[in-house]
């Protein structure tokens, strides 16, 4: 074992025990206690604060300050920590992330099991935003200021300049939050929708409290479209994911293969190709407004086959 490897070893250890003798630390690397008297005299001098507790049951110890309160945390609460860092691990590749959730990991007893767990479908795309998101993240840490086309939901494309200040995670969708130099505001952008970015120099970031008070400032409602509340008959096999996104409530059993599902949506082309994809396990029962508009959108997307 390397040094480094065991002086970080000594520290993970001392995390976890209150006091360990050198002579455990001897046995357990397979050197000397001089050789551990040296290390711990290593990590006193980069401001790691291990002493010594002498007598029978002396040996090293970290200064309780340096470790979690536990008054303020029990073995339940860490893992219920654990399992949300576990499953914000599989969402990012940020090595400064990483290695903290592995800090924080090694705190924890070593016979923590739990009773619950977090796991997403890793997919290309995934990765590929993983690769992204660092590069976003040494960008918003260098002040990099960053130009790019941007795609809207509408498909139009139009060219940007921007500090970058944040990253977002909402619904499984990353965003970056920047000041637009093209629009003199602060604008969120999602990152699956930017393309042909390039770093164009460097930028001297606003203050904190100009980053606030500008957001607050330009913050607008978003205009918010028309919505219906719509009656949908659905096939049982699909009555989980009404479940999941409407509630239970809003799902009602009809027969032992078919539920009523009531619930709102706005009348645009997004809610109706959220229809599109349960296929022919769904029928739209009312109003007939709706029904109208979703079939129309139905019948442009056949002729493109016909």
């Amino acid at each position: 074992m390397q040094k480094v490897e065991r002086l970080l070893s000594i520290i993970m250890i001392l995390l976890k025990k209150e006091v360990v003798s050198a002579s455990e630390f001897s046995q357990l690397f397979q050197v000397t206690k001089r050789t551990i008297q040296r290390d711990v005299e290593t990590l006193s001098y980069a401001n790691i604060p291990i002493y010594a507790k002498h007598g029978p049951s002396g040996g090293y110890a970290l200064m309780e300050e340096y470790k979690f309160d536990k008054r303020l945390v029990n073995q339940k609460d860490i893992e219920h920590i654990l399992v949300a860092l576990d499953g914000f691990e599989q969402l990012t590749t940020n090595s400064a992330i990483q290695l903290t959730i592995q800090k924080i990991k090694g705190m924890s007893p070593t016979n923590l099991a739990s009773k619950m767990d977090v796991t997403f479908y890793q997919s290309i795309g995934r990765s590929e935003t993983n690769e992204e998101l660092s590069y976003w993240m040494k960008a918003i840490d260098h002040h990099w200021l960053l130009a790019f086309d941007y795609v809207d939901q509408q498909g139009r494309i139009t060219h940007r300049l921007v500090e970058p200040y944040k990253v977002q995670l909402r619904e499984m969708h990353w965003y970056v939050v920047g000041f637009c130099l093209e629009r003199n505001d602060f604008r969120t952008f999602k990152l699956t929708r930017i393309t042909d970015m390039e770093k164009k120099g460097f930028f001297t970031p606003k203050t904190e409290q100009e980053v606030t008070r500008n957001q607050q400032m330009t913050k607008k409602d978003p205009v918010k479209p028309t919505v219906a509340n719509v009656e949908i008959e659905i096939d049982i096999g699909v009555r989980d994911q009404f479940i999941e996104r409407f509630g239970r409530e809003a799902v009602v059993k009809k027969t032992k293969r078919t539920c009523m599902a009531t619930i709102s949506l706005p009348e645009n082309t997004y809610a109706y190709q959220f229809l599109a994809g349960f296929g022919n396990r769904i029928k739209i029962i009312g109003p007939t407004s709706y029904r109208n508009g979703y079939t129309s959108f139905l019948r442009e997307a056949l002729a493109l086959y016909e």
